[in-house]
């Protein structure tokens, strides 16, 4: 009895010694938002990246379960490795085409391109030279996992290129999520519609050309414009600008 007693003292012992050992799993979405913070104010973010390379799938896989947390992610880590990865290597960008499929993102033992986070996971799987009209049908078991359910047109005034025609780079939060891309969006289309009255012409930013069926076609975009107050009716006609690929980084705003 007095061995049984004292095995149980000591299996008690152990479980909690090998309870107090176990850590907390780690906030992916907060970790998102401080490593782009850390490079908004230049700091080191060796230390992110390695946590984001490292990273359980299943663990943020559970902590990314809503299109809100996948697109506050998803947005921060490509906004922050283009800012990391062109202030350290400038001269990737002579060549945008290889650079944006250039597998150089590590998130959870797997090497993402910006293509991948862009097209397949925000924008659900979409094939990128089709104006947002054609769904990939083979996607990888990741990009399943990770992907929106629902696209939204409002993450092409979020995502920064590294491009002077990009919007700015914001911190998102996905309990705000929604409120912040109004905001981005508003600003973004107030900046780049040119409204000429005498022509009955707006001129418009080049996404709503590159990805029109994200934003529901031609009677979409003016839906879209007109929620914004940016033309009078849809009467007018629509011409897209020319998008100025001029390298610009380090153009960061708070929403």
């Amino acid at each position: 009895m007095v061995l049984l007693k004292y095995s149980l003292f000591f299996l008690l012992c152990n479980l909690l010694f090998i309870n107090s050992g176990k850590t907390t799993p780690i906030d992916y979405l907060a970790t998102a938002e401080e490593m782009l913070t850390a490079i908004k104010n230049k700091e080191d973010v060796t230390n992110f990246r390695k946590t984001f390379e490292l990273a359980n799938e299943d663990q943020l896989a559970a902590q990314l379960g809503t299109d809100e947390q996948k697109i506050a992610f998803w947005v921060n880590i490509y906004n922050a490795y283009i800012q990391d990865i062109l202030y350290k290597n400038p001269e990737k960008y002579n060549d945008r085409g290889i650079f944006f499929k250039s597998k150089q993102i590590p998130i959870a033992g797997r090497l993402l391109s910006f293509a991948d986070i862009e097209h397949g996971i925000i924008r659900r799987s979409q094939h990128e030279f089709f104006l947002g009209y054609l769904t990939r049908p083979f996607a990888s078991d990741f990009e399943k996992k990770f992907r929106v359910k629902h696209r939204d047109y409002r993450i092409h005034f979020a995502l920064n290129c590294g491009a002077k025609s990009c919007p700015p780079v914001a911190v998102y939060e996905w309990t705000r999520l929604s409120e912040q891309l109004d905001k981005s969006t508003k600003a973004y289309l107030s900046k780049f519609t040119v409204l000429k009255k005498d022509e009955n012409t707006a001129y418009i930013t080049s996404l709503f050309s590159w990805f029109r069926g994200d934003f529901g076609g031609l009677d979409g975009i003016k839906n879209i414009l007109l929620k914004y107050g940016l033309i009078p009716d849809k009467d007018i006609r629509l011409k897209t600008s020319t998008y100025d690929w001029t390298l610009d980084l380090g153009n960061f705003i708070e929403w």
